[in-house]
């Protein structure tokens, strides 16, 4: 029986493994991989889409059988498409250097962006905005409401091509600038040069040097204060408590003048007295509160840099979330400012210096600088945060301070300045400060000699010394095709509306 037994199984066939169903099987995984790939890069645009359906059919159930009603439907779908744009690319400037510093992940931004944005847009967004872009054209100049119509619309479609442009090409860019530059444009093209005001437009153009200048030379200030303050200090958790509250305090205070002239200030318009003393109440709260948390945190904190970046993640966290929601309050009003100016024309003919924004208008444009940043938004966002210069939570501190302060400067001095180069500009302004700071501060030097680390450009031999002072901590080429997108933005979105208010001219 045995030997049967061992019979019957030298006979057993041999399991043959099936190569061709492996090939096969891979073949379908790897199309599988593909589908989800193409998947994913299609989901974007795709919900981008329904968005704007959704915001056509929105409009048209609001406006019901109004006059000129298709007219206003495709304005309405242009808007939506404008405020998608602003969200991927303008909203970056606000959590960029958050999620750069590791205080915020990616998700937690896009979160906390897109709910401030939106709560910033429907709770203080422009109640009134100025029907032609901010003074730049004398409404009493303009034929009639068919022409300022198609300027509004062709200003709308320009300003939203040239910020999808660029969100592609990874440049920040301001949509205030470019729905100026749009106005501007298509009202050359219907009215030629007279009726432009030239000064508005200087102001503008000379907004493009002082914003970044301002914004890097404030953020570079508080990069020095922090470094000589606190983090160049012996005792770093001693020094931490005494300053960290008081640059936090100092934040809120900036942060509450900040809502007030930006985030409330079309609601709200109160004087310089008003909004000091606002500032001065909200830093005193503040430091009360914080001064107590920052001990009872710092309580056992080892005496290095890593410790000190835990004490500004907070901070810098609440930093992100105001400033979206001061921008959601006064950007909204690039996207839905020129629709809300086709409907009160095509409603109400004469054209006159203020329009309400309706509410379902409104909804638009926060729903859709929310979907952009959630849908297009990482890109800028890491950009913005990571590849520009290496951020932590001090240096995006410094960021996020610097734009609320240069802003309520600039709000003050009555300069029309853009938050995206204020941001960015700080951005720089670190990063050029950081290379400085490395190579030439006594102070930074003294620490380093007298800690021992190892990395000291002193104790180097020449060659590597040399070497060390030709690192660069800012990406130049970064630096040159930001600057290159700021100085095109108005001239493009003009010559873009122009084009386009003829190509429509030509059409009828």
């Amino acid at each position: 029986m045995a030997e049967q037994g061992r019979a019957r199984g030298a006979i057993r066939p041999r399991r043959v493994r099936k190569l061709t169903l492996d090939k096969d099987l891979g073949k379908i995984e790897q199309v599988g991989q593909v589908t989800r790939s193409l998947t994913l890069r299609f989901l974007g645009p795709g919900i981008a889409l329904i968005f704007l359906v959704f915001a056509g059919s929105f409009a048209t159930y609001h406006i019901g059988s109004a006059p000129s009603g298709l007219l206003i439907v495709a304005a309405a779908v242009i808007a939506a498409y404008l405020a998608l744009t602003i969200g991927a690319n303008d909203v970056a400037n606000n959590v960029g250097p958050a999620v750069g510093a590791r205080a915020l992940t990616m998700t937690g931004a896009l979160l906390i962006a897109a709910v401030f944005e939106s709560a910033g847009a429907l709770i203080a967004g422009g109640e009134v905005v100025e029907t032609i872009s901010k003074g730049l054209v004398d409404p009493a100049s303009v034929p009639d409401s068919g022409v300022f119509i198609w300027i509004m619309m062709s200003a709308l479609l320009a300003a939203a091509v040239w910020v999808h442009l660029a969100t592609v090409l990874n440049a920040p860019v301001s949509t205030t600038h470019a729905i100026v530059g749009g106005v501007l444009g298509s009202a050359l093209a219907a009215m030629g040069m007279e009726p432009i005001n030239w000064p508005v437009l200087g102001a503008i153009a000379a907004s493009w040097v002082i914003s970044p200048v301002l914004g890097g030379v404030i953020a570079a200030l508080l990069l020095a204060f922090i470094k000589v303050m606190i983090i160049y200090r012996e005792d770093k958790i001693a020094a931490a408590r005494r300053w960290v509250p008081v640059l936090t305090a100092v934040m809120a205070g900036v942060f509450g003048g900040y809502l007030v002239v930006k985030g409330f200030g079309r609601i709200w318009k109160p004087s310089p007295a008003a909004v000091a003393a606002l500032s001065v109440a909200v830093f005193a709260v503040v430091y009360a509160v914080v001064k107590p948390l920052i001990r009872r945190q710092s309580e056992g904190m080892e005496n290095r840099n890593q410790s000190l970046r835990r004490l500004f993640h907070l901070p810098l966290i609440c930093s992100a979330a105001l400033l979206s929601f001061g921008h959601g309050a006064n950007d909204v009003a690039n996207a839905v400012g020129p629709l809300a100016a086709i409907l009160h024309a095509a409603d109400q003919g004469p054209i006159g210096s203020d329009v309400a924004i309706p509410l379902w208008a409104m909804m638009i444009g926060a729903v859709g600088i929310s979907l952009g940043l959630l849908l297009f938004g990482p890109r800028l966002i890491r950009l913005v945060g990571e590849q520009i210069t290496k951020m932590n939570p001090m240096r995006a501190f410094c960021v996020a301070l610097s734009a609320a302060i240069t802003v309520i400067v600039a709000s003050w001095f009555g300069m029309p300045v853009s938050s995206t180069h204020i941001a960015v500009g700080a951005i720089f302004g670190v990063g050029f400060f950081r290379e400085y700071w490395t190579v030439h501060s006594r102070r930074r030097r003294h620490f380093v000699r007298a800690h021992g680390v190892p990395h000291d450009p002193n104790k180097l031999a020449p060659v590597d010394q040399e070497e060390f002072r030709r690192r660069k901590l800012v990406r130049r080429s970064h630096l040159m095709a930001i600057a290159a997108a700021w100085v095109i933005t108005v001239p493009a979105a003009a010559t873009l509306s122009a084009l386009t208010f003829l190509a429509i001219q030509f059409a009828r």
